[in-house]
């Protein structure tokens, strides 16, 4: 493929976020521990990847959607990278350059309802025996195929799909059914989806949140899904694209029962605030527990900001204080009650996802280092049960990635696994893939195996255990 072009306009296109041009398909090897005998299947993780310089200004959510994964066998470790090949990214491609500008631009409305291209760069999830990239402003879901990344076209689950699907949809292990939101700035503002196991879209229905809101994650119970209004708005105008904060709106937490409608959504208000990202949410006698990463000042210019606010990493107007967080709904007196559970700067949380919806013990979160740009300089462990954290800095100089826990074969256990996650050497580009205990977080990697080419820095992940690749693989 055509290599990408160099720029330098922003931040996110330079060191460890860099594009890189080229794909790739190597061997790895070991150059710490060993690789567990019980650590089988792929991990996967997505990211921003411009193939051609972007038009105006550019910001991190733009760019081409790229994958990258590490193939675990008997026989060693194997890496490839690959573009999602979007319907945008052909048209660029056969073009030769970029045809869209990003958030950060004036949006052409003329576009609808291709105003941003869709990069399919945000998420991934494995679902029905596929796995699926996703945009986080709600676009198609494309179908990759393993371990070779390569497209295979958008699922549209046989015809039923009415709507989007934005980034972050949630499986539920015990029923088989795949959760989603998708979310417009005209109306249905925000809409709930729901999945079936064969593969059909058994509910899509609207939720009034009165407006254009920035979504981007849900959450689920055995009897609910959880969706927000918070009042972080969008507003795109023909002359530009905003974020606003209103500091004078609650922040609305709706729980939407399963087996009911929208209509019969429980509405809980409490501080304005926004959170990119859910760990968990359970119930228990008469409560719902939801776990997230509370961010209370989510922009950098808001001239209502408090005076003595935190140092804090920014992608352009977004500013990234989040920290880990328990909201606690009373099903009873329809109030809220909150709880900081940390004072670490972190975000992007894992828990065991076979886990979601269930009560969790642990949450994996990655730590913020002490840098204008967003970058990762440990991995935490927070343990909901004693209210402690373990902690696994990466050496100075280098900067993690997102991880994802890696059951080991035939474990149930919460933490009987491991986590994987890309280390990245931010002045050479040297870039390792780290193995560590989940159990142990704190010790050294169980196994270290180095990349032999530069992994920039990207954002979500997954594990697809073997059996579930084989089990595919035999249906298909």
């Amino acid at each position: 493929m055509t290599s990408a072009q160099p720029v330098t306009r922003s931040p996110y296109l330079a060191g460890n976020y860099a594009p890189t041009a080229e794909e790739h398909d190597l061997d790895l090897e070991v150059v710490a521990g060993a690789i567990p005998d019980d650590l089988r299947g792929v991990f996967v993780r997505n990211g921003s990847n411009p193939r051609f310089a972007p038009e105006g200004r550019y910001h991190w959510f733009d760019g081409d959607g790229m994958i990258h994964a590490v193939h675990f066998t008997a026989d060693g470790a194997r890496y490839r990278n690959r573009w999602v090949t979007t319907t945008g990214f052909e048209a660029e491609r056969e073009a030769g350059a970029a045809l869209w500008t990003g958030i950060l631009e004036p949006p052409d409305l003329s576009r609808f309802p291709q105003v941003f291209k869709d990069t399919a760069n945000t998420d991934l999830v494995w679902f029905n025996g596929e796995l699926l990239a996703l945009w986080w402003l709600g676009g198609d879901a494309y179908r990759v195929s393993l371990p070779d990344l390569e497209t295979l076209g958008t699922e549209d689950f046989a015809g039923t799909l009415t709507s989007h699907i934005a980034a972050h949809p949630k499986v539920d292990t015990a029923t088989g059914e795949l959760l989603f939101i998708d979310f417009d700035p005209i109306p249905p503002y925000l809409t709930l989806g729901v999945v079936a196991p064969d593969g059909r879209v058994v509910r899509s229905e609207s939720i009034d949140v009165g407006g254009p809101r920035l979504q981007h994650d849900l959450a689920f119970t055995d009897d609910y899904a959880i969706v927000f209004d918070f009042p972080f708005m969008w507003e795109t105008t023909a002359t530009a694209n905003r974020l606003r904060f209103h500091r004078d709106r609650a922040s609305r937490f709706g729980l939407v029962p399963r087996s009911g409608t929208a209509d019969d959504t429980t509405w809980f208000e409490t501080d304005p605030c926004f959170m990119y990202h859910v760990a968990n949410a359970w119930q228990e006698d008469g409560i719902v527990r939801l776990i997230g990463c509370e961010i209370s000042d989510p922009l950098v210019d808001d001239p209502d900001s408090p005076g003595d606010r935190r140092a804090a990493p920014e992608i352009a107007m977004l500013r990234l204080e989040p920290y880990l967080t328990e909201w606690v709904f009373h099903l009873d007196s329809n109030t809220i009650t909150k709880r900081r559970i940390n004072d670490e700067i972190a975000e992007f949380p894992k828990i065991d996802v076979r886990r979601t919806g269930r009560p969790t013990r642990y949450t994996y979160l990655m730590r913020f280092a002490p840098l204008e740009t967003l970058a990762f300089d440990a991995v935490i462990r927070h343990d909901l049960a004693t209210d402690t954290t373990a902690s696994h800095p990466w050496p100075d100089g280098w900067y993690g990635g997102e991880t994802v826990f890696c059951p080991r074969q035939g474990s149930t256990a919460e933490d009987a696994g491991y986590l994987v996650t890309f280390v990245v050497h931010e002045a050479t580009g040297e870039s390792e893939v780290h193995v560590l205990d989940a159990a142990r977080v704190g010790d050294e990697p169980v196994c270290r195996l180095s990349v032999p080419v530069r992994v920039p820095t990207g954002y979500h992940t997954w594990w697809v255990p073997e059996a579930d690749l084989r089990a595919s693989h035999r249906s298909g």
